[in-house]
């Protein structure tokens, strides 16, 4: 696999749906100033993907990536070694409503994809980023932390000195008690989906504080964002949104300019952003 030259993006979830959105529109506005990875944990429909794109004229790369699977997220890394420039963590998995899995089942299969999968490939990847690099994960409004109804719990989510390891247990905490059915018992929602995205938002914010903290001087910038109710499998295609316009924000986000130093408050950083909207997570929606 040669290594390109100019910025390097990759995108998680690439091959259908906003992610694919998002690689479309990143290739557009990189166009010969880098290289886009479409990123897929289904190699063949990775590629059918690519080539869709390659007959609109763009020129994405395949990476076989499974966010589930720490092999693959280090083989990526491996092959990634030239450096990152952009991040944009948006594979994830949502359970039906009307799915019969247990659920305990669906707990613990949606926080190790959307929460621990997305935590992994950041903590295997952060390393690549380049000086001025942007990370998007993709989030959701549906992680609203007032869904959380114990308070103390919800405290420390939000709390500045939430450190990563804690995090982590309290979403192992929650997957066994939805094993147990004593979830709601101890203050955790009742939906798996909100909870992995509670998780992620959280996990942003303490990404961006210590990224912050060992890399001073290279303007690195993590974001969450929630891209909306868009029009895709996920949503059974109920969503209004269009995967371009759900995409929107995401990649507002991949391209935010150099910041050199300056502390523009209305840049975000370690935010929760919808609609291109800095919106205070710590305090619902």
């Amino acid at each position: 696999m040669s290594l390109p030259g100019g910025r390097v993006a990759v995108v998680t979830g690439g091959n259908k749906g906003i992610g694919y959105a998002i690689v479309k529109g990143l290739c557009e506005q990189l166009r010969d100033q880098g290289v886009v990875y479409l990123a897929a944990r289904d190699e063949k429909r990775g590629q059918d993907a690519v080539n869709r794109l390659k007959d609109a004229g763009l020129n994405p790369r395949l990476l076989q990536l499974d966010i589930s699977n720490p092999k693959s997220i280090e083989r990526a890394r491996d092959q990634l070694k030239v450096g990152i420039d952009v991040l944009v963590c948006n594979a994830g998995i949502a359970f039906k409503n009307d799915a019969t899995e247990p659920f305990g089942e669906q707990a613990e299969v949606t926080v190790a994809t959307n929460f621990t999968g997305t935590v992994h490939t950041c903590e295997k990847l952060f390393p690549l980023l380049r000086p001025h690099a942007r990370v998007v994960n993709v989030s959701s409004r549906a992680g609203d932390v007032e869904k959380i109804a114990n308070s103390n719990l919800k405290t420390r989510l939000i709390s500045e000195d939430l450190t990563m390891d804690e995090l982590k247990k309290i979403m192992n905490d929650f997957v066994s008690a939805a094993k147990r059915g004593t979830h709601k018992d101890v203050g955790f929602p009742n939906t798996a989906y909100g909870m992995s995205k509670i998780g992620l938002t959280a996990a942003t914010r303490i990404l961006q504080r210590d990224i912050a903290k060992y890399n001073k001087n290279e303007d690195i910038i993590v974001n969450a964002c929630c891209p909306g109710y868009v029009d895709t499998d996920m949503t059974s295609h109920k969503g209004t949104k269009t995967i371009e316009e759900g995409a929107d924000t995401p990649i507002y986000l991949a391209l935010l300019p150099p910041q050199d130093g300056k502390s523009d408050q209305s840049v975000p950083k370690g935010n929760f952003v919808a609609e291109r909207r800095i919106l205070d997570w710590t305090k619902g929606f």
